[in-house]
């Protein structure tokens, strides 16, 4: 009976550690500078909070004040019922994206504990390192045609909660 114990702890923990995540991150140096990065945000349980606009704008002021002070600019927002996409850009050599991300997820997660019991965002994001030569005209119209894609609206102008804080979407994509 105790030799069976051990084997079951045996394969308990050994199946455990196959489940441990994976580290999946680049180097955190490479999301400083001028570099461009989309960040995708996604809410846990794919639990709807995008569709009102009073949370929108709180997160749209939460996001001005982190990305002027870690010293970035953004060429586009989207905010889908559950998701956000993110196109952000450092400004200077000394700017850190990581640091805008993860102050933007701690600050609105802390609101959504305060004001949105049982919805928070999942763990973790998803991004994506422009590279120099990458069309970044072709990734935001990628990014906003999003809300065509779900069916939501039948053309990206149409959708409410979209825009860009620093840049006018109609000049990025003509």
């Amino acid at each position: 009976m105790k030799k069976t114990q051990s084997n079951c702890e045996d394969r308990v923990a050994a199946d455990f550690s196959l489940r441990k995540e994976r580290k999946h991150r680049l180097p955190l140096n490479i999301y400083k500078g001028k570099v461009k990065v989309t960040f995708t945000f996604c809410i846990e349980g794919k639990k709807i909070l995008f569709d009102d606009k009073a949370i929108v704008n709180k997160f749209l002021e939460i996001l001005i004040e982190i990305k002027n002070k870690c010293n970035c600019k953004n060429w586009v927002y989207i905010f889908m019922p559950d998701h956000v996409h993110l196109v952000m850009e450092g400004n200077s050599e000394e700017a850190d994206l990581w640091k805008m991300v993860v102050r933007f997820k701690q600050k609105t997660g802390f609101w959504l504990s305060k004001n949105r019991k049982g919805i928070r965002w999942q763990k973790d994001f998803y991004d994506h390192i422009h590279r120099k030569n990458e069309d970044l005209r072709k990734h935001i119209i990628y990014i906003l045609d999003n809300s065509v894609r779900k069916g939501l609206i039948d053309n990206w102008e149409e959708y409410a909660f979209k825009g860009s804080l620093d840049f006018d979407l109609e000049e990025i994509i003509t």
